[in-house]
């Protein structure tokens, strides 16, 4: 049993969705310009090592204290079939098809939110989402806390290696594919580490390691479900 596990942002596809959610939201008045405002001045107080970047998740899910979950998850499926579906690499596709006909399990793991993840897991036919997932009430309303590890630096090697033991998988039989040099603590355990389309600090890392690293090209602006078919696995 092996496991291949995928990031999402500038991976997956060739964005980053926060910022793109961020954006839209501003433009259709559901935030005021003082809050996007405030959370860029957070992801450039991140950026700076001022913060660190739980700490930033924290906050953001704090801010959505008694908000109701349906009215957000409606937007966030808006914003996955009008903007997200169309940015997965190419490259990405033929990597997915390559792990299911190796028949390795699938795994999304990802600092984004479960409700954006869940909508990737089930276009790409993925076995598995470890992401930011926040508590709900019994009335459907956010209580302002994560519930859970935070998906993000050595919350992601956790959550992968708790995944890779459910599974009984060694995560040195494992693949990981990612964009970012925050994901190093899980790179650093996975038997095979793939750089895609790296930052700079990774790909400094990656060349001194003697990572691969490879780039998936850009999207070509049409649906993702124009890309090469995946044929689905008869289940987890």
């Amino acid at each position: 049993m092996a496991v291949a596990f995928f990031d999402l942002d500038r991976t997956l596809i060739s964005a980053n969705s926060g910022a793109l959610w961020l954006r839209r939201e501003l433009a259709l008045g559901h935030i005021t310009r003082f809050q996007a405002l405030g959370a860029s001045l957070w992801l450039a107080r991140y950026h700076l090592g001022f913060v660190s970047m739980q700490a930033a998740v924290a906050r953001v899910i704090s801010r959505l204290a008694g908000a109701p979950v349906a009215p957000l998850q409606r937007r966030m499926e808006a914003f996955y079939d009008e903007t997200v579906r169309a940015l997965y690499r190419p490259g990405a596709w033929r990597a997915l098809a390559a792990h299911r006909r190796a028949g390795d399990r699938l795994v999304l793991l990802t600092s984004s939110t479960d409700s954006l993840s869940r909508l990737v897991a089930r276009d790409l036919d993925l076995d598995a989402v470890l992401c930011n997932r926040f508590e709900v009430d019994a009335e459907g309303r956010h209580t302002g806390r994560p519930l859970g590890v935070i998906c993000f630096g050595e919350g992601k090697r956790t959550l992968a290696r708790e995944y890779a033991d459910r599974v009984g998988a060694a995560l040195s039989a494992c693949a990981f594919y990612t964009d970012s040099y925050s994901d190093l603590p899980l790179l650093e355990v996975v038997g095979r580490p793939v750089v895609v389309h790296p930052d700079h600090r990774l790909r400094r890392v990656a060349r001194r390691r003697g990572w691969p690293v490879v780039h998936w090209d850009e999207p070509t602006g049409g649906s993702a479900m124009a890309a090469p078919p995946v044929v689905p696995t008869s289940g987890p």
